[in-house]
């Protein structure tokens, strides 16, 4: 597998339309690559942004999150809470590389995602490619973050082991590999953390993709989330007071 971050201009919120960015850096694109873009980006281009003078950082939270645990719950004073199915501190909203701003989560991410698809193969004449929107978070009981997948277009994200025998027959009762977050992981290592300017990433060299000429169906969403009380981390997700929010 290899990766190219691409180097773009300073993104400012509300400035371009991001099918514009796109056309401007990505200049070719190949059969069965995937096209890596922050979540940041996304939002910047949709305007997703408020001013600290028009909302709290906290009532954005509570605005945006389904559910989450306040402030004061944390050593840290950070919010926990889930959204879209994910598990992260402050619903996503961002405040690095923003101008000044709060950044929320792209809206729609996954119709998004599903455009983008549908605009590269359209405009490069493609039969296989894909898309992966990144955010990244930290991981219980680890230091740092990683990136992860927000959404995904145009391969399968999960590569199902349930049944298939180990190295010495052993069937596999649970295994299933997140394509979508392994490759987002890998995208946002090379595209980074800080000023790097590098919102985009060519994903290329990808033998064990199971490439498709769709977008990912309803079901194929609904098989990536696990509902809270199947999770395998459930004693935990479910011993604290999570409050209801309004995302």
């Amino acid at each position: 597998m290899q990766i190219e971050a691409l180097k773009t201009h300073t993104v400012l919120a509300g400035a371009e339309r991001l099918s514009d960015l796109l056309e401007q850096y990505i200049q070719n694109f190949q059969e069965q690559e995937i096209l890596a873009i922050s979540s940041k980006i996304v939002a910047l281009c949709q305007g997703r942004v408020v001013s600290p003078a028009e909302s709290t950082k906290a009532a954005l939270v509570e605005a945006e999150s389904t559910c989450f645990l306040p402030a004061a719950v944390s050593r840290y004073g950070v919010y926990l809470t889930i959204k879209e199915n994910a598990l992260m501190p402050y619903a996503g909203i961002d405040e690095s590389n923003s101008n000044g701003y709060y950044v929320l989560w792209p809206e729609r991410p996954q119709q998004t995602a599903d455009q983008i698809w549908a605009t590269l193969r359209q405009r490069f004449g493609l039969r296989h490619a894909g898309v992966v929107l990144t955010d990244s978070r930290p991981l219980p009981l680890r230091w740092g973050v990683t990136g992860f997948a927000v959404a995904h277009s145009g391969f399968r994200a999960l590569r199902d082991y349930r049944g298939q025998p180990d190295l010495f027959g052993r069937p596999l009762r649970m295994t299933q590999a997140n394509l979508a977050d392994a490759l987002a992981a890998a995208a946002v290592l090379a595209m980074g953390e800080g000023n790097e300017s590098t919102p985009l990433a060519r994903i290329t060299g990808l033998p064990a993709i199971e490439f498709q000429e769709r977008a990912p169906s309803p079901e194929e969403l609904a098989n990536l989330a696990t509902r809270r009380e199947d999770d395998l981390y459930a004693p935990l997700l479910d011993s604290v007071p999570w409050q209801h929010g309004q995302g």
